[in-house]
């Protein structure tokens, strides 16, 4: 609890107490004066707000209509009313104060990542400075414990690091010298040193503040709703409790003090707080809910249009696959698989192609060049290397074809390395790029979500994209385009969608940047320490995994529900309880109650959304 509200507090203690006292009190005189210190100690700060939003041409909010209808409860002689109507309305701000505090924590704890300093190398000693200060290309240490403040290379040590904050992820990741390396995590273990490679003001940790910070500033159309509603709505109210003071009176020569009495307490139970305090509060509560599980949403516009997703167009390089080329099946004939894949990478030993790497990473083991004698690469067909006093070829059916190598065509998917040995084919190795095993989830769980239609659209080859479809099963799938062909296809599909319907696109942040920003909602998934990412993107996925769009899906959905009830429990309650004060039939005490236990149940409704756990 902060000192504004221990304040607050101890000022409803001593109201209460004294108020108290003024009850079991028989002098009128030592009543009222007990009622008026009572009054001026609970609610000076509102009595002051309101003033000052009236010489700011804010007149009509809650302020005005709390000191309005307390100040008359005094002129007609209801004392202890008017103290106790503020009493009730305090209690109300206490514990809303209380509540947007505690959905605030889940976001304080993302900014929790902001860097205090950086240790700096310098002149061969260590100097402790603000991360502003420090300059690209300067070597900065980081101690275990520490947060690592700006974006770098690991130039010496080796540690792991703990990235939650920033993808949501509990698993420790370990780094090793010339990986790179995010501001905002922590390091675990042990002692690192760092090439700076961006100014703190350009790095990871600097945009996602941002990011964050500004979130609040873009409204959802529901959030804007209650805005132009509070702006009508109050002026309103208060022509109609002017109406109730006066005419009823004039015209029908009813007592005034009655009527004044009614308009009074129909002030207090018009204040729209419940709608005022919960509506931000849920979409506040649902965008920190999501970066919980390191999804950044940029505004609570974006959150509310999530719900409405009904198209999720995805990249499939590094969105749906892992985007890294490796062995999946090894088919050796009359030699064995480990010979197979030793022959194709000794024959690649000194290339430094993709597919050469590839096969050195599943072959994993030590590798004697004295082995490979001669080498000799046939372009785009493959090479040709002496290993071990054989002759071997290593490519495509266009090279076993010009060597009139007899081979077995391979029907899977995916780059096919065929090997012979001394013209004799001997077998074929796989590569292809692995689906992820979260696409498999995700796509799941995004029928779960109603999603009618998951459209893939990547560069590849038909073939490939035709498999990867087949394996996910996507809706559709676009393959071999260019960057403006995917713009294209993301156009069209707009245009025959419904209105109230939302396109959703994942990518990389790098490539797709266009189509980012052309659908309704821009995803940039993994876009940790991309630039592109964050720009582009409405929503950022700080880890690469497609579920967590899945999981932003429930969120926003979640969040809709609770701002809908919000919205239609407050406004029934509100009119109901209006017509009852009118109608002189309850109190103001009762009227300051119903607005107060409105506001409060609303209130426990909205902060329900931190409590929603992923799939």
């Amino acid at each position: 609890m902060d000192k504004k509200m221990i304040n607050k507090l101890i000022r409803i203690i001593i109201s209460f107490f004294l108020v108290l006292i003024s009850l079991l009190v028989n002098l009128d005189n030592v009543k009222i004066i007990l009622c008026i210190i009572s009054y001026v100690v609970v609610s000076y700060d509102v009595i002051l707000k309101a003033f000052r939003n009236i010489i700011r041409g804010r007149v009509f909010d809650e302020n005005f209509l709390m000191s309005i209808a307390t100040i008359g409860a005094f002129f007609i002689s209801e004392f202890i009313e008017a103290v106790a109507v503020m009493l009730f309305y305090q209690i109300g701000e206490l514990f809303q104060s209380y509540a947007v505090g505690k959905s605030r924590k889940s976001v304080a704890k993302l900014m929790d990542i902001r860097p205090d300093y950086a240790n700096v190398v310098r002149d061969g000693e260590i100097v402790v400075v603000d991360p502003d200060e420090v300059s690209v290309k300067e070597i900065i240490l980081i101690k275990p414990g520490e947060k690592i403040p700006l974006d770098g290379v690991v130039i010496e040590g080796n540690s792991t690091l703990n990235t939650l904050t920033l993808t949501g992820e509990s698993m420790p990741r370990e780094v090793i010298v010339g990986d790179e390396v995010l501001s905002g995590c922590v390091n675990n273990t042990g002692i690192l040193k760092l090439e700076v490679r961006k100014e703190f003001g350009e790095s990871t940790v600097s945009k996602i503040l941002d990011l964050v910070e500004n979130a609040s500033s873009r409204k959802a159309n529901s959030e804007n709703f209650i805005t132009k509603f509070a702006r009508y709505y109050t002026p309103i109210v208060v022509i109609i409790a002017v109406i109730l003071a006066i005419f009823p009176p004039l015209l029908f020569n009813l007592s005034f003090n009655d009527w004044l009495y009614r308009a009074l307490s129909f002030l207090v139970v018009s204040c729209p707080c419940a709608l005022v305090i919960s509506i931000p509060l849920s979409f506040f509560g649902g965008i920190g809910a999501a970066s919980k599980i390191g999804v950044l949403v940029k505004g609570s516009n974006y959150l509310e249009a999530l719900s409405d997703t009904k198209i999720i167009v995805c990249d499939k390089t590094g969105t749906l696959t892992e985007g890294v080329f490796k062995v999946q099946k090894v088919c050796s004939v009359g030699i064995s698989d480990d010979e197979l894949l030793k022959y194709a990478v000794y024959s690649e030993v000194y290339s430094n192609h993709p597919i050469s790497i590839s096969l050195k990473e599943a072959y994993n083991k030590k590798i004697d060049k004295n082995l490979v004698t001669a080498t000799k690469e046939i372009s785009g067909k493959g090479i040709l290397a002496t290993v071990d006093g054989k002759e071997v070829l290593v490519g495509n059916e266009k090279l076993m074809r010009e060597y009139r190598v007899k081979y077995t065509k391979s029907k899977e998917v995916g780059t096919v390395i065929y090997v012979a040995i001394d013209n004799q084919f001997v077998g074929f190795i796989i590569i292809a790029d692995k689906i992820k095993e979260d696409a498999y989830k995700a796509v799941k769980l995004f029928r779960e979500n109603n999603v009618d239609k998951i459209i893939m659209l990547t560069g590849d080859l038909d073939s490939i994209s035709k498999e990867v479809s087949k394996k996910l099963n996507l809706d559709a799938y676009y393959s071999e385009l260019l960057p403006q062909d995917k713009v294209k296809i993301v156009e069209d599909l707009i245009s025959k969608k419904d209105s109230k319907s939302k396109l959703v696109f994942m990518g990389d942040g790098i490539n797709d940047a266009p189509v980012l920003a052309l659908a309704d909602i821009g995803v940039a998934m993994g876009g940790v320490g991309s630039d592109a990412a964050i720009e582009a993107s409405d929503i950022v996925i700080m880890s690469d995994e497609l579920s967590k769009l899945a999981n932003a899906i429930k969120i926003s959905k979640k969040t809709m529900k609770i701002v809908r009830e919000n919205i239609i429990f407050a406004i029934s309650v509100k009119v109901f309880v209006l017509l009852l004060s009118a109608a002189g039939i309850i109190s103001m005490w009762l009227a300051v109650f119903a607005d107060v236990g409105v506001s409060v149940l609303a209130i426990l409704n909205a902060i329900r959304i931190l409590r929603v756990k992923g799939y």
